[in-house]
């Protein structure tokens, strides 16, 4: 009896949006799928407004082929997944659009076009989302109620359990226990539950996105790590107990470490994740090893969610400027992301 040759995989359906569309996003996009072999471990399908792509593409100077697609739901049986698909919208005209500045109408854009990309997800048309950067300011004037987009994704997609932002840098992935609030509230939002729940998230997030084996640690939230206990009590209190905790469940976590030099044993590879108390504890240290090769993975949610680091580069934006290494990095982690969602589970 002769042996039937087992089908490939199917490819993970990766969506991929053009961002604020005064900002440097359609011009990233334009850069990314014009990479060589960009489509090979995706079913990319463009969504956006067929205006905004083409001055993308006249931004930076690519000229990309897609295949037009009418609905999300014709994206996974295409015949050639080599070219990416694009599903035009009609969200904004540009004569609504001042370049550079941020507006109402790009929010409002913006939010639509996430939102029909997250409703793909619902239906199981989508297994990984790709979204160009955008502006908190331009969609909270069109319509964004949450304090940022993560909120905003969480409540559509009905997350119950704990989210929060990864910000990535190569093999080095942090997660932060409170993200987008005035820093006189941080200490506020400090919990055992809260610091166990981030770093169990970061710990199975690092595995679904390739990484096996990775080792945590926890960031201390005063400086010094308290100096036990003369500079805060936040470290005994709190922190070392979550730890402790984690360690019990067989969790690979180390800490907390004084924020200052964290950085440096992750720099040499001793850490491949750091939980960090607030957002520029893990921010700034990031940023400052590589701002223009950082990605921000949207964690805990049903379908993940990925996007440059970076934001909309307001003052560079027509200019044919836009680094687009930190968008081919978030590409390429929701591509292994929805990849792993394909795999029957072991």
């Amino acid at each position: 009896m002769r042996n039937t040759p087992t089908p490939p995989a199917s490819l993970p359906v990766v969506a991929l949006t053009l961002g604020d569309a005064a900002g440097i996003g359609p011009e990233l996009v334009a850069r990314l799928l014009a990479q060589p072999g960009i489509t090979d471990g995706a079913n990319v399908v463009l969504v956006g407004d067929a205006w905004l792509w083409q001055q993308g593409q006249l931004t930076a100077q690519q000229t990309v082929a897609t295949q037009s697609v009418t609905s999300l739901a014709e994206v996974r049986g295409r015949s050639d997944t080599r070219l990416p698909a694009f599903l035009a919208t009609h969200t904004i005209q540009s004569a609504q659009v001042q370049r550079g500045q941020a507006q109402a109408a790009c929010g409002a854009a913006v939010l639509q076009v996430l939102n029909l990309c997250m409703d793909g997800a619902k239906r199981g048309e989508v297994d990984a989302i790709c979204f160009a950067p955008l502006n908190k300011q331009a969609m909270k004037l069109g319509g964004l109620k949450h304090e940022d987009e993560l909120h905003h994704f969480a409540e559509y997609l009905g997350v119950t359990g704990y989210f929060c932002e990864f910000n990535t840098l190569g093999d080095l992935w942090t997660s932060r226990v409170s993200s987008h609030i005035p820093l006189k509230d941080a200490a506020a939002m400090l919990s055992r539950q809260r610091i166990v729940d981030a770093a169990r998230l970061i710990y199975a997030s690092l595995q679904a996105s390739g990484n096996t084996s990775p080792k945590v640690a926890v960031a201390a939230f005063n400086p010094h790590g308290g100096d036990g206990g003369v500079c805060g009590r936040e470290e005994i209190d709190i922190i070392a107990p979550a730890v402790a905790e984690l360690r019990a469940a067989g969790v690979p976590v180390d800490g907390p470490f004084p924020a200052d030099t964290i950085f440096l044993k992750a720099r040499d590879g001793l850490y491949q994740a750091i939980v960090t108390m607030y957002h520029d504890q893990g921010q700034i240290a990031i940023k400052l090893m590589g701002f223009s090769k950082g990605v921000t993975v949207q964690g805990g949610l049903p379908v993940p969610i990925t996007t440059p680091a970076h934001g909309t580069a307001y003052d560079i934006a027509g200019k044919g400027m836009a680094d687009v290494n930190a968008t081919l990095n978030a590409f390429k982690i929701a591509q292994r992301m929805g990849a792993a969602r394909l795999k029957p589970a072991a």
